[in-house]
């Protein structure tokens, strides 16, 4: 056991610049009690805001008791708690565990303001831990860094101080100073991967190499340290493949970098819309399927509820969404916008209605148009491969007839030449919105 007290340490890290108020997640065992009462001693973390917040799962019987416990060890050192019920998935797939962590930070994030700082209780075991599991899921640097102190979350920014300080540390703290605090049972429970590492490996790592944690977490952040180099190319290799519209990427200036740098290239930019991670075996399809597909070919990955498709030169990515069903017509006169299937809409804007209804209905196959400026009528295929729609929204256009049966517009990319009289007569338009 050492004797190094985390209050320095804690201290030193907040002179950091513009940590804001801070929120500190407070379950009530040792690591958190220790983290907040070491906070709640600088005067000038008070005045800058300290509060806590205590998830209350449900799982276990004693959940009730934890939180008076937790509302009791606050009021005696004078910080403020707020109380939140979670429900956690019991059938997510993804195990309880990651249920409970999910629910928890989903509350979190929820209640950071945007000044605030998450602060959290991780500390050198448990970034230790961290390791270890990503390494025997088979992870590369980015998974290896594992644990970092600063990061972005929510409106505001997740702080970990304790990251370098061992259990050990805090244990001592709180024994020296009396602090009360709860022991969760089911961290006993060597089912749970975490659980087996902490009671049946790692005790028996540290019999032989005493300093296994310090090494497990000095590893930690070297591959941090190489991440942020490799991020830093990732982000020109980005730069240089992009296309005008942010979710579409030249496939052949891809090709030019190699395949490693292909793939971290692809996550980071999946990353950066916002959709879910792209998994391994994606990053496998898009190098067999769409990087080496034909430029008049259509190929595609889908993944939860996104997807990648080549088209010509670039892969675009966007949420998945459904084409509108064969066969799927309506009538509509153009007064109110128009609710298409899967949640797009059609608006008639700066008039009040149609001359008489119109029907709109999805694509048949075989339709023609009479563009305006044009002698004669064209195949609707050819009309949109001029106009360069995609395959994927070709299959979600709505399609606009008049009651002869004329089609007279295509969503809001074409119109007939007498429709686009109209429009211009009565300073209207036609606006396709889709959904997000």
């Amino acid at each position: 056991m050492t004797s190094t007290d985390p209050t320095a340490a804690l201290e030193q890290a907040f002179t950091r610049p513009g940590p804001g108020p801070l929120l500190v997640g407070f379950s009530g065992g040792l690591d958190s009690t220790v983290l907040l009462h070491a906070l709640s001693q600088d005067p000038a973390i008070r005045m800058h805001g300290l509060r806590a917040m205590h998830v209350h799962h449900g799982l276990q019987a004693l959940a009730d008791d934890w939180a008076a416990h937790c509302a009791r060890f606050c009021a005696s050192i004078g910080v403020p708690l707020s109380i939140v019920r979670v429900n956690v998935a019991r059938d997510s797939g993804d195990g309880l565990e990651a249920a409970a962590r999910k629910a928890r930070y989903g509350a979190f994030e929820t209640a950071l303001a945007a000044s605030e700082v998450l602060v959290t209780a991780h500390h050198r075991d448990d970034q230790a831990e961290t390791f270890l599991l990503r390494a025997l899921r088979g992870s590369g640097p980015d998974g290896l860094a594992a644990m970092r102190p600063w990061r972005k979350f929510a409106a505001g920014r997740h702080w970990r101080p304790l990251l370098e300080t061992p259990r050990d540390d805090l244990l001592a703290y709180a024994q020296q100073r009396d602090l009360p605090w709860l022991d969760d049972p089911s961290n006993e429970d060597t089912r749970h991967a975490r659980n087996f590492l902490r009671q049946r490996i790692l005790p028996l790592l540290r019999e032989r190499w005493p300093q296994a944690d310090a090494a497990f977490a000095r590893s930690a952040v070297l591959n941090a340290d190489a991440v942020e180099l490799l991020d830093q190319e990732d982000a020109l290799a980005l730069a240089m493949v992009r296309s005008v519209d942010p979710q579409a990427l030249s496939a052949s200036a891809l090709l030019e970098h190699a395949a490693p740098r292909r793939a971290r290239v692809l996550r980071r930019w999946i990353e950066a819309l916002g959709f879910p991670p792209l998994p391994g075996a994606g990053i496998v399809q898009i190098e067999s399927d769409l990087l080496q597909a034909r430029a008049d070919a259509r190929a595609r990955f889908v993944w939860r509820d996104a997807v990648i498709e080549r088209w010509r030169d670039l892969l675009h990515a966007q949420r998945l969404r459904e084409p509108l069903p064969p066969g799927w017509s309506t009538e509509w006169d153009g007064s109110e916008p128009l609710s298409l299937p899967g949640g797009d809409s059609l608006e008639l804007e700066g008039a009040g209605a149609f001359a008489s209804p119109c029907r709109v209905s999805a694509r048949r196959g075989g339709e023609r148009i009479l563009l305006s400026g044009r002698t004669h009528s064209h195949a609707l295929k050819n009309v949109l491969q001029e106009l360069g729609v995609p395959p994927w929204e070709r299959e979600a256009l709505p399609l606009v007839h008049d009651r002869a049966g004329t089609l007279v517009a295509v969503a809001d990319f074409a119109y007939s030449a007498d429709f686009d009289v109209w429009l211009r007569e009565q300073g209207a338009r036609l606006r396709w919105r889709r959904s997000p």
